[in-house]
């Protein structure tokens, strides 16, 4: 039998640990993150059976950030575990797409009896993985691969690592510092011949006015 993939979102390093390690000796695997940047990134190129997440996060916070997946079409179950306690926050955490709300401190069985009662219902996973660019072309989520006319398209990496991002935050203008930061790593020199070069790529691929330049400011993905 697979186990089930969890995936579970907590600042506090001890109690990740030991949420962890109780989870996996009853026979679930778990993917941990720390902050809501890394739980973005983490949500969109993995597939979990059920989401745990606590609210209050470095970065942000789980309910925008659940919302925000719900909206891109992520539909696994998802279990709030936070100390906010108020009844606008149970609310607010339900509205943004959760399916259950455990409040801390909580024991650590009561945790596992709500993650068997979510799993039984058999959600689903959205039939498919693919992202509909138009045009004839997709991005596989699963395979992380770019498809024209059911053909993978070969990208080097930066170019990749650009196309999820715009993908990601479809209709927003990024600013040139913003994609620099995401490119190139704190031991890289960004370059700006280089990152034109990437978007002429990708915008060869997706079509020419899908990715609008704004004049010294960024780009934005339409």
């Amino acid at each position: 039998m697979t186990k089930a993939k969890l995936f579970l979102l907590e600042d506090d390093p001890n109690l990740s640990e030991s949420v962890t390690e109780y989870l996996e000796t009853q026979g679930y695997t778990v993917t941990c993150a720390y902050d809501a940047l890394s739980a973005e990134d983490i949500l969109y190129e993995n597939k979990f059976d059920l989401l745990l997440m606590d609210v209050n996060v470095p970065g942000g916070d789980g309910f925008s950030l659940l919302k925000s997946s719900r909206d891109a079409g992520n539909t696994t179950p998802t279990i709030f575990l936070t100390s906010r306690n108020a009844m606008e926050d149970l609310e607010e955490g339900f509205k943004s797409g959760g399916d259950d709300y455990l409040r801390k401190p909580y024991e650590l069985k009561e945790l596992l009896l709500r993650i068997q009662t979510i799993l039984k219902r058999n959600f689903f996973h959205p039939p498919s993985a693919l992202i509909d660019l138009g045009n004839a072309v997709f991005y596989d989520i699963e395979n992380q691969s770019l498809l024209l006319n059911s053909v993978e398209q070969s990208l080097q990496p930066k170019e990749h690592k650009l196309l999820k991002l715009f993908i990601q935050h479809q209709g927003e203008l990024l600013t040139h510092e913003n994609i620099m930061e995401y490119l190139w790593g704190y031991d890289e020199t960004s370059n700006d011949g280089s990152l034109r070069t990437y978007i002429k790529t990708l915008r060869k691929l997706l079509g020419k006015d899908r990715i609008v330049s704004h004049k010294r400011i960024g780009y934005q993905f339409r």
